[in-house]
């Protein structure tokens, strides 16, 4: 009688195994579904919302300057990328709703507790990362810019170059923004300590004048409008410890 049960073991572990991947597959057609309903409503208006991302550098081009397009299909093709991308950027509440619902049948109560408040602050923070970009590092950047441009050189910005910079700087400072977060998920998983993070905040300082200098463009107000945010930042991840993480996994 025991073998028949022993045959049955594996054939319950595929079973589980395959209902995980209709799961799976569930979820990802539903987010991919909301990134194309998106897409769709979005695809009517590609051009305005190039014209409004292209605005913080248009506002500062000299008198008769413009962005151009050098290839043939770019003035059709690079609205459409930036269409795809707003896409990305509205449907990412759905799509990490889709992910939670997927990975935390299988995590504990206490993982959940600590999971909900971490994706809620990853998603908020993305976002104000390129916001912050956006209104206030991109005007800077390209005064900088404009004001430095040799003279009888006449600045004329492709379109597609110009999207491809400012989508690096939205995910650059939307995921340096993403530093509280990091700050709690290595206190949660015992590699450090709060102790050690405020032992360590000199260091961060200067992790974040680093990467600061690395990601903006070369001039000091660039850098320093991402360095100061990502050390406040910091400090909010300190605190954000005191009150997630319990002790015992806070204490060596």
């Amino acid at each position: 009688m025991a073998a028949p049960e022993q045959e049955q073991e594996p054939d319950a572990v595929e079973e589980g195994l395959f209902s995980h991947l209709i799961e799976l597959r569930s979820r990802l057609m539903r987010a991919i579904v909301t990134i194309a309903l998106v897409l769709l409503a979005l695809i009517p208006i590609a051009n305005r919302l190039y014209a409004e991302l292209a605005a913080p550098l248009v506002a500062r081009l000299p008198q008769g300057a413009h962005l151009i397009a050098t290839e043939v299909a770019s003035p059709f093709v690079t609205p459409l990328k930036l269409a795809f991308y707003a896409a990305l950027f509205i449907s990412m509440p759905m799509i990490l709703y889709q992910l939670w619902a997927f990975v935390s049948p299988g995590l504990y109560k206490h993982e959940k507790r600590l999971a909900r408040p971490l994706l809620a602050a990853a998603l908020v923070l993305f976002y104000t990362g390129c916001a912050f970009a956006y209104f206030l590092v991109l005007p800077a950047a390209f005064r900088f810019l404009t004001a430095v441009t040799p003279e009888g050189v006449e600045m004329m910005t492709d379109i597609t170059h110009y999207l491809d910079f400012v989508m690096l700087m939205f995910f650059a400072f939307g995921l340096c923004f993403e530093v509280p977060v990091a700050v709690v998920i290595l206190a949660a998983i015992g590699v450090v300590n709060l102790q050690q993070l405020r032992d360590g905040r000199r260091y961060a300082i200067v992790g974040a004048f680093t990467i600061a200098a690395f990601i903006t463009p070369p001039d000091i107000t660039s850098m320093i409008m991402l360095a100061v945010p990502m050390c406040f930042l910091y400090e909010v991840g300190l605190l954000a410890v005191r009150w997630l993480v319990k002790p015992a996994a806070a204490t060596p």
